[in-house]
């Protein structure tokens, strides 16, 4: 046979084992194609379907809660989340969307008709607690019969999610098993091709084809073992060889998106789980130096990149004031003016580093013509300015990566949420200490400021004095003039009590027309001369009432004091006592409590 009729045999077994090697590695990438298209499904359909799970389980909680505490916030929060309530049509429309096949889609609507049901039962738990009836409420919500559909819910959940997961993983194995084939039968031909150009064609394709081959086929081995760091060697060639670069290239690229997006999809899980805890800590919070110090240890994590501030808003002195800072802020004030934020000005985050122009806020230290990269996001409740976020781009991180936009959003939306709460916790807290008619505390805290006393916790027990107050013929008086002139008596003798004492929670509101006031390191001269002080000034009361005159209000004192008198246990009935006696001994008067020895004496002498 002819050298040329061998070449040309050759040749062309050459060019149709080249072609058909660049058909297997095309049908490969397909098959990869499809296991990344599956994956992506997988992803999505768990973006679609991760808001069900707190659907299912929030609104419970929260309603649990409500119930078991009588908490306001709960319920607060569980309508908030009902308004949110999507419809099941709509909810299953997106599902679908995502790719859901039909029984899957069947199994998730029955879920989702059980937990509507869960939600119908909340709400008459809720009404029912409302309504007086805990009993029904707690029956509804903790009975075994409800228990039975919240499991029934999360079992079809499940299932969904089983089924969902058995077909994904059906089809990656079948895509992966028909990728390894063609790639198999391709590292095949590829080697049959080698071997002819070195045993036939060694002398006219050595550095046409040997070369290029042998260099994709050690990519080609590295792609096999995951390794899609490795680089493409430059093919130029219009031809067979250069189709199998191209499929190569176009297997690599989709290995390196696969592996780009199993790592974004662990980055936002992980990121997620952490601005969840981060929440789940903050509405644990109790203090505002409890909440301050979450903040102060999870966001730097959430948000490496940036150092920052949070600012809470002081209504008093209509001020930005520091709360807490991380990763050594150098831009922006300790404290400032509301309107020197762009962001509060404008009730919505404010970057001036942005796409566009845009100017910095004035509570930034810069020096002329300097912008930071600075993101100011302002938090509001219901309206309501309480704090902004401060965070500016530290000059040490360009090796890490930014944290998603809509994430920053997430945690200034979860900071301002928790903070609302702990206002309200402190403004209940509030209320339920303090009588509303007076200003003073109420009989709550007084209990609570002597329970703190009796078990040590200060040195004010030591040597105190206590007056107990009562006004002189308070029932007859609101008999004559009635119960808003009453009223107003009792405000103006606690307007006198508040300004008696150098601790204004000290003051109480005992009951009734009955009052109390603790004074720390008074003895008993002390105190008797801070009674009769306070008796003259309320006698000197000139009060109105609808155009008539009140006439004069007195009042009687019984003084007592540690541990001259009695020590801390005995204050508040020896005090008491003393008030007896100064009723008994024709009221507006101030009376001191007896000693122990004299109370010893006149037992003796009445044995």
């Amino acid at each position: 046979m002819r050298l040329a009729t061998i070449t040309n045999v050759a040749y062309g077994a050459t060019v149709a084992l080249t072609v058909v090697s660049g058909v297997m590695m095309l049908l490969a990438s397909n098959a990869h194609d499809r296991e990344r298209a599956a994956v992506e499904q997988r992803y999505q359909l768990d973006k679609a379907t991760s808001r069900l799970g707190r659907d299912i389980y929030a609104m419970s909680e929260h309603a649990r809660q409500y119930v078991n505490t009588g908490d306001e916030t709960y319920a607060v929060v569980y309508r908030r989340d009902e308004e949110e309530l999507e419809s099941v049509e709509r909810r299953i429309e997106h599902i679908g969307d995502a790719g859901a096949s039909q029984n899957e889609l069947a199994t998730l609507a029955e879920a989702i008709r059980w937990a509507d049901t869960l939600h119908d039962e909340q709400v008459a738990a809720i009404a029912a607690y409302e309504r007086g009836d805990e009993a029904r409420a707690r029956q509804i919500l903790f009975g075994p019969e409800y228990e039975r559909e919240l499991n029934r819910a999360e079992m079809l959940v499940q299932r969904f999610q089983n089924q969902l997961d058995g077909r994904i993983e059906r089809v990656v194995n079948e895509a992966a098993a028909i990728a390894a084939m063609w790639k198999l039968l391709a590292e095949i031909v590829l080697a049959i091709t080698g071997l002819l150009f070195l045993f036939v064609l060694y002398f006219i394709f050595k550095r046409r084809v040997l070369h290029p081959v042998v260099r994709l086929s050690d990519v080609i081995g590295r792609l096999a073992a995951e390794d899609y760091a490795t680089e493409l060697p430059e093919v130029s060639q219009i031809d067979e060889i250069g189709d199998m670069a191209q499929a190569i290239r176009v297997f690599r690229e989709n290995g390196l998106a696969r592996q780009r997006l199993q790592a974004e999809r662990d980055a936002d899980s992980a990121l997620r789980e952490l601005l969840s805890r981060m929440t789940q800590r903050m509405q644990s919070c109790d203090t505002l130096e409890d909440f301050e110090d979450v903040v102060r240890r999870f966001v730097p994590e959430i948000d490496p990149g940036r150092a920052g501030r949070l600012y809470l808003f002081d209504e008093y002195r209509n001020a930005m004031v520091e709360a807490c800072t991380w990763q050594k802020p150098v831009h922006s004030q300790a404290e400032f003016a509301p309107s020197s934020c762009w962001a509060l000005r404008r009730g919505m985050p404010h970057r001036p580093q942005s796409d566009g122009i845009d100017v910095p806020c004035q509570h930034l230290a810069l020096a002329d013509g300097e912008i930071s990269d600075s993101l100011c996001l302002p938090l509001m409740a219901q309206n309501e300015t309480l704090g902004l976020l401060y965070l500016e781009v530290r000059d040490d991180s360009a090796d890490v990566l930014p944290t998603p936009a809509n994430y920053i959003e997430m945690l200034a939306e979860n900071i301002s949420l928790a903070l609302a709460n702990l206002k309200l916790r402190d403004a209940l807290r509030k209320m339920a200490m303090h009588d509303t008619l007076t200003g003073l505390s109420n009989r709550r805290s007084f209990d609570h400021v002597m329970e703190k006393l009796r078990t040590g916790e200060g040195d004010a027990a030591a040597r105190m004095s206590c007056l107990m107050l009562d006004v002189d013929h308070f029932k007859s008086f609101n008999d004559r003039f009635g119960h808003e002139a009453g009223d107003l008596v009792l405000s103006e003798v606690g307007k006198v009590l508040q300004k008696a004492t150098r601790e204004p929670e000290f003051a109480f509101r005992y009951g009734g027309e009955e009052f109390v006031l603790l004074l720390p390191d008074f003895d008993s001269e002390q105190a008797a001369a801070r009674a009769e002080d306070i008796r003259l000034r309320i006698a000197a009361l000139n009060l109105h009432h609808d155009g008539e005159r009140l006439g004069r209000i007195t009042i009687s004192i019984g003084v007592a004091s540690v541990p001259e008198h009695c020590d801390l246990s005995q204050m508040v009935q020896a005090a008491d006592a003393a008030l007896y006696r100064a009723k008994e001994g024709g009221r507006d008067r101030v009376e001191l409590a007896q000693c122990r020895r004299e109370i010893r004496g006149s037992t003796l002498q009445t044995g």
